[in-house]
């Protein structure tokens, strides 16, 4: 796989401050089920990568600490870590609201019977990957049979109350399937919406589009194509200064399997740690840190999170 990082140091975007810390968005492992063409993380059934229980000792230590607001659990698979329970448990015991950043295809995986019911017995949100609502798409970007094992996900989730009460937040993730923006992201919900519903009788709350980045596994292929260039063109060019003003780093921190510190879930990919008073630091060295106003490390690829409608892990901007 080709790296990128050498091609993302391009000059001229600007340097953000955070504002304040709100979520930490944490990396579970790169285990997962599935092995995905736009994954940027480039998780994969091979993948050994896991959050140790020690490490998990330390997230329930700091959220404690620094009172946050919102646990946002990402892999891989999150829910193939052993301590996955265990931490959901624990920040829910101290108010946290807890976002599973689910595949759906885990759901119909053989011992994760378990799953739906300790969701929604939990008010977890749910933000599960489906980048299209036509089977043939999906299997080409994600695998064969896919799409199929999503369906009867949702659907499981939809029998447990998720898309229908408030209390039980189900949001869909939509990628592109190859070198483009996203559509606009409220007209392609209404798409989905009626789609989902008419065809496989599933609701669900809103649709995120989120914009791929040029890196690790999408940005190999970019350049493997001869497309990176091109790529990157077609963010710089879309560039929206307005959007700066809510990028999700401006008031999260993302956590490896590790412990170690990042601006955000694609400098984690990139190895590009936060850096605080001159050290790149473990989460176990922050415990009282004060994040208000610290810089973030910015290069090429933070004009995905910009162009256009702008993209976050919550959708457009």
């Amino acid at each position: 796989m080709k790296d990128t990082l050498e091609y993302l140091k391009v000059p001229g975007f600007p340097a953000i401050e955070r504002v304040q810390l709100e979520t930490l968005q944490v990396n579970l492992g790169y285990l997962c089920n599935q092995q995905c063409l736009h994954c940027h993380v480039d998780a994969s059934p091979r993948r050994t990568e896991l959050m140790s229980a020690e490490t998990i000792d330390v997230l329930i230590h700091f959220i404690k600490k620094q009172k946050i607001k919102t646990l946002d659990l990402t892999g891989g698979a999150p829910e193939m870590n052993p301590n996955f329970r265990r931490l959901i448990l624990s920040a829910r015991d101290m108010g946290v609201h807890v976002i599973d950043r689910c595949n759906l295809s885990i759901i119909e995986e053989p011992g994760y019977e378990w799953l739906v019911p300790f969701l929604a017995e939990n008010f977890v949100e749910v933000v599960a990957s489906l980048p299209c609502y036509l089977e043939e798409n999906v299997n080409a970007q994600r695998g064969e049979g896919v799409f199929e094992k999503s369906i009867k996900g949702l659907k499981k989730l939809s029998a447990a109350g998720y898309g229908q009460q408030d209390s039980l937040n189900l949001n869909l993730v939509f990628n592109p399937q190859g070198a483009s923006l996203p559509p606009p992201q409220h007209a392609l919900e209404q798409d989905y919406k009626k789609v989902l519903l008419e065809k496989y009788g599933v609701e669900f709350n809103h649709l995120f589009t989120i914009t791929n980045m040029p890196i690790k596994r999408f940005g190999s292929t970019l350049l493997s194509k001869g497309e990176f260039d091109n790529y990157m063109k077609l963010l710089k060019d879309a560039y929206s200064e307005v959007n700066l003003e809510s990028v999700m780093c401006r008031s999260m921190i993302s956590v490896d399997w590790q412990g170690e510190v990042y601006d955000c879930d694609f400098n984690q990919m990139l190895n590009l740690k936060s850096v605080f008073n001159n050290d790149m630091v473990n989460l176990k060295d922050l415990m009282d840190y004060d994040f208000s106003n610290s810089p973030i490390v910015v290069m090429g690829h933070c004009y995905g999170c910009t162009a256009g409608q702008g993209s976050s892990c919550g959708g457009a901007l």
